[in-house]
């Protein structure tokens, strides 16, 4: 469990809080290129680390992500006008480019210069991936982007899934990573001999429980989950954390799924999760379904222009994620939740906005959700008291990784074993994708 104290510095993510000051030290996915389709077209209100924020694409094609009051009189500029490479202000005509520096300022007499004494209202973009980074830190030259394999990917060959989630970020990360959880919430309801035979499938319904190992890395941490596969041999599920809040999880073949969740904080009480992935690395996950991690057919809502209306799920707590309780009596369905993703959500979600884990009792299989708050702890409370760089802002490198599932030996050491599927970047042409059932 966790103090109160403790859980306060881990999930507040607002501009002066530990945690928020933590995340603004590297570039934050802040929403999708393709809601900004065109050059000059309509505004996107968003929150993002607890800051209500204005995106818009200029003339030239650039995004720039403005604070949401216009530093003159404080009116809306989400109301504006978006036209010649800036974005003007409809109540006294102020103009700021995508830097968020005040090119014009009519209302002031010619002679005037006293737009060059206003604070740029903005924050530096870059787009990569099909997503729009936000650099929202202290540092006047922001520091690289993280060498995610997935944002590589050829634009024909990358799937973006993204999801708002009504809780705390922590929750929406734990949750990835707690890899026990699979064999009961998504697969509870089937039998070993209904799985194909030798498939990661019936490895993680024959051997419901798990034990672990993780190890300490300069990203975060990678966490090894192993059950015995037979007498020779165990079943690896090798998850990665890596700072501030992506996480690979161990669906799939270790070498070749491409994928990273980036689960980022619009403010204390929601998370926008992007799954990014390289089509074609769905994995086997019940009989006769084949998707993606979090693929799933339940449409969105619509998105509005309100600070929280992006890409809300039509299954959600207002119609109780749409439970079949027939299914779950049947046998069809452990939870009667249709989709991996909604059954996470309504576990995440109706543990509150914030859980107080000072009321858990966490067990063996909770090693991984321990690390992760002790990672996120030392480093948040380092840079607070210390001034120490957060691990991995100034290397994007570190981030060329890869998670899966694995068989090895039972005398194998784990971390040299896996070292080349880890890696990303190599093509691993020798891998059985046939039989690679399981989440």
């Amino acid at each position: 469990m966790l103090t109160t104290e403790d859980n306060q510095l881990l999930t507040r993510v607002a501009p002066g809080t530990p945690m928020g000051e933590l995340m603004r030290q590297y570039w934050v996915p802040a929403l999708l290129s393709s809601e900004l389709p065109d050059c000059d077209s309509d505004p996107v209100r968003l929150m993002l680390l607890g800051e209500k924020l204005v995106a818009f694409r200029d003339t030239s094609g650039r995004v720039g992500l403005l604070r949401h009051l216009c530093p003159h009189r404080g009116a809306p500029l989400f109301l504006g006008r978006n036209e010649e490479n800036g974005f003007r202000c409809v109540y006294h005509g102020w103009k700021f480019d995508v830097t968020g520096k005040c090119v014009d300022m009519p209302n002031e007499p010619p002679e005037s210069d006293f737009k060059k004494k206003v604070k740029p209202a903005g924050y530096p973009c870059v787009e990569k991936g099909g997503v729009v980074w936000a650099y929202l830190g202290p540092r006047t030259e922001p520091p690289p982007l993280p060498a995610l394999e997935a944002l590589d990917t050829p634009q024909e060959e990358r799937m973006i899934l993204p999801l708002m989630v009504n809780c705390n970020w922590l929750q929406v990360v734990e949750g990835g990573l707690d890899t026990v959880h699979v064999s009961f919430l998504h697969a509870g309801h089937i039998r070993p001999e209904d799985a194909p035979p030798g498939s990661f499938l019936e490895h993680i319904t024959r051997d419901r429980t798990l034990r672990y190992k993780v190890c300490d890395t300069d990203y975060g941490y990678i966490c090894g989950a192993y059950r015995p596969v037979d007498d020779d041999h165990y079943y690896w599920r090798i998850a990665q954390f890596l700072f501030p809040f992506y996480a690979m999880v161990p669906t799939g073949v270790l070498g070749a799924k491409v994928e990273t969740l980036m689960t980022v904080p619009l403010d204390d009480h929601h998370t926008m999760q992007y799954a990014i992935l390289q089509k074609g690395t769905g994995t086997y996950i019940a009989p006769g379904q084949t998707v993606g991690l979090l693929l799933d057919q339940t449409p969105l809502l619509p998105n509005s222009t309100d600070w929280l209306g992006r890409f809300r799920s039509t299954k959600n707590a207002e119609n109780d994620y749409l439970i079949d309780r027939e299914a779950q009596r049947r046998g069809d369905s452990f939870t009667g939740i249709t989709g991996f993703v909604h059954e996470d959500v309504a576990m995440t979600e109706q543990m509150g906005p914030i859980l107080d884990r000072s009321i858990e009792h966490l067990g063996t299989t909770d090693m991984a959700v321990i690390r992760l708050r002790r990672r996120l702890i030392g480093a948040t409370k380092a840079l607070a008291e210390n001034g120490t760089t957060p691990p991995g802002v100034d290397d994007p490198s570190v981030y060329q990784q890869r998670a899966g599932g694995v068989v090895l030996p039972k005398d194998a050491d784990w971390m040299d074993a896996t070292e080349e599927l880890r890696r990303a970047g190599v093509s691993h042409p020798e891998l059985d994708l046939t039989i690679s059932g399981g989440a």
